[in-house]
């Protein structure tokens, strides 16, 4: 236990580490004096105005990456597989599709947060229930029916960029890939973050008895149904949250806890917040190379992700069928 506080006392300092990063780079020519003078408050209008752009745009990261990695780390938890997570689950193509929808017939953007969330539960659904077989799940009939609902929600997706208009297209393909320059709703993301952190961490000791298998947790007498209906609707909400405010991220859900596990964190008391807090602090710095690699162009933060998600993937993978 001692060994996780050290390592989760580390991951705290991550975050500021990660902000003041965020803060001093990107495509304008601002740094670390001016920031000072920031923060001081001495700072001009236009500086002022950089860095407070900066600033809101770190804090929707950090609240997009957290709930991004404990969606991941409870559907690894529920699935004993590293390489479950939302975006290859096909949880946020669901989200995705209904927001776009909606979008498309008018819907103001304060529908956005429910339309995420039904189209994300509905997909949550779907890919268990056509899982679900012989009174329960195997983790390769699983991820396999995951890759197909996502392609048929990316062939979804892909209609209503057709169907849509050129002047849509463009701001919905930017938010497809990912993007925290047009993020909203952080208010309703940052209570969502706290409440199902509150609920996911009231629930770890089920869920490290969770981690021993399902039969060992039901006979130490935890209801495994309702726990299955609780994790469905924690990360149906994760993700339905960070959909609504930046599109569609992958891969965040499945590097940040499988990191954790690697490092000693196994334990889910110490597991779900260091995943807040590295997690939230991945995508800051994720998001900050972004503004900065071909700079002054930003690249989509999903992108990034993507690009080193994809290897982490395939590593895991392959790491998987030789161990069988």
């Amino acid at each position: 236990m001692t060994h996780q506080r050290k390592l989760l006392g580390i991951l705290v300092l991550l975050v500021p580490v990660s902000s003041i990063l965020a803060l001093a780079t990107g495509s304008s020519d601002i740094g670390l004096y001016e920031l000072a003078s920031f923060l001081s408050g001495d700072s001009d209008s236009f500086t002022k105005t950089i860095f407070t752009l900066r600033a809101e745009r770190a804090v929707d990261g950090f609240i997009v990456g957290a709930l991004l990695s404990m969606a991941g780390a409870l559907l690894q938890v529920l699935l004993r597989n590293p390489l479950a997570e939302p975006y290859i689950l096909g949880i946020s193509g669901g989200a995705g599709v209904t927001t776009l929808s909606a979008l498309l017939l008018g819907l103001s953007a304060s529908w956005t947060p429910l339309t995420s969330f039904a189209g994300a539960l509905a997909s949550t659904l779907l890919v268990f229930s056509l899982s679900y077989s012989n009174g329960n799940w195997t983790t390769e009939r699983l991820l396999l029916t995951g890759v197909v609902v996502a392609a048929g929600w990316s062939a979804a997706i892909s209609f209503l960029l057709t169907i849509s208009s050129q002047q849509q297209m463009q701001g919905m393909l930017f938010w497809l890939m990912g993007d925290l320059s047009q993020s909203s709703h952080t208010t309703t993301g940052l209570v969502i973050l706290l409440l199902t952190f509150v609920v996911s961490w009231a629930i770890a000791r089920p869920l490290n008895l969770l981690l021993r298998g399902q039969q060992q947790a039901a006979a130490l007498g935890e209801n495994i149904q309702l726990l299955r209906v609780i994790i469905f609707i924690l990360a149906a909400a994760m993700t339905a949250t960070s959909v609504s405010m930046a599109g569609s991220i992958g891969f965040v859900g499945l590097i940040i806890p499988h990191s954790l596990r690697l490092i000693g964190l196994r334990d889910y008391r110490y597991l779900l917040p260091a995943a807040v807090l590295s997690g939230g602090s991945f995508l800051i710095l994720a998001d900050a190379l972004a503004r900065t690699l071909l700079a002054p162009q930003q690249i989509p933060v999903g992108v990034i992700t993507a690009m080193l998600g994809v290897p982490v993937f395939l590593l895991l993978l392959q790491k998987q069928y030789k161990s069988r």
